[in-house]
């Protein structure tokens, strides 16, 4: 009787860490092997159809031929991108405002402007001693501490492009461009 009490001991290890065994999967084990995979899957997918990488793969968005011949002649007829037109300013040294220093401080400045349209060029160059005497007035309060750092090169450009506007109207003047600034 013995060997049989063992058969069935035997059998019954077997049954619980043996070859065959038959425990529960736990609720870690369930979302780690199944449930993190599938949504690993989920989103992959996911992401392939919302970049439309997926499209590129099956071939759904290549146009038909006859739709990429009509598209050509499109592009042909669109216009011409509008050539920049720049006019360069005669360079202007200035006394920067030191309010008591014994030392003199200097700016020497060259800008190139950036205009509307080539007829501009014209109205321009009749204000231009209007625009270079607002650039002088405006240019001899400045401090040095105005001019130091980025803002301050913002600051300076935005109100020459407002004076040279005012100056030069009805010509229109969309940028000052800095071509050279020394401050000495």
């Amino acid at each position: 009787m013995s060997a049989e009490a063992a058969e069935e001991g035997d059998a019954a290890a077997l049954d619980e860490g043996g070859d065959s065994p038959r425990k529960k999967l736990s609720g870690k084990k369930i979302v780690l092997f199944v449930m993190l995979p599938l949504l690993l899957l989920i989103g992959a997918g996911a992401g392939l159809v919302f970049s439309g990488v997926l499209d590129s793969l099956l071939g759904r968005n290549k146009p038909p031929p006859d739709a990429a011949a009509a598209e050509q002649p499109q592009q042909a007829k669109a216009p011409p991108a509008k050539q920049a037109i720049f006019l360069d300013l005669p360079d202007q040294i200035v006394n920067l405002n030191t309010k008591g220093a014994r030392k003199a401080t200097f700016l020497k400045i060259s800008v190139s402007l950036e205009l509307e349209s080539p007829g501009d060029i014209e109205l321009v160059n009749t204000a231009m001693p209007r625009i270079i005497d607002n650039f002088q007035i405006y240019l001899r309060e400045l401090r040095i501490e105005d001019l130091q750092g980025s803002a301050g090169m913002y600051r300076l450009r935005e109100e020459l492009l407002r004076r040279v506007n005012l100056a030069a109207r009805p010509a229109r003047v969309k940028d000052v461009l800095f071509k050279e600034m020394l401050v000495q």
